[in-house]
């Protein structure tokens, strides 16, 4: 199904909703909802976080990792390694 066919897909079915507000207001949610999600830079897809996992392992495996000292806190462990 081409973007055209989509749309008109998508304006027909709004024409069988459109008198009723609860499902309106449902809609709108949902689609407010879609929009955040495209629009967030920080989600990423399953294969890219499986990808930051491995590189963070061969990451570790060559000694690259920050370790908390004897009695220091996690703020100052923090700021030391941010």
């Amino acid at each position: 199904m081409n973007a055209l066919q989509l749309n008109a897909e998508i304006y027909r079915a709004m024409g069988a909703i459109a008198e009723d507000e609860t499902l309106l207001t449902k809609v709108l949610k949902y689609l407010n909802g879609l929009v955040s999600k495209k629009e967030d830079e920080t989600l990423m897809s399953k294969e890219e976080f499986f990808a930051n996992v491995d590189e963070a392992l061969e990451q570790s495996k060559h000694g690259h990792v920050h370790r908390m000292r004897d009695n220091e806190s996690l703020d100052d462990f923090l700021r030391r390694v941010g």
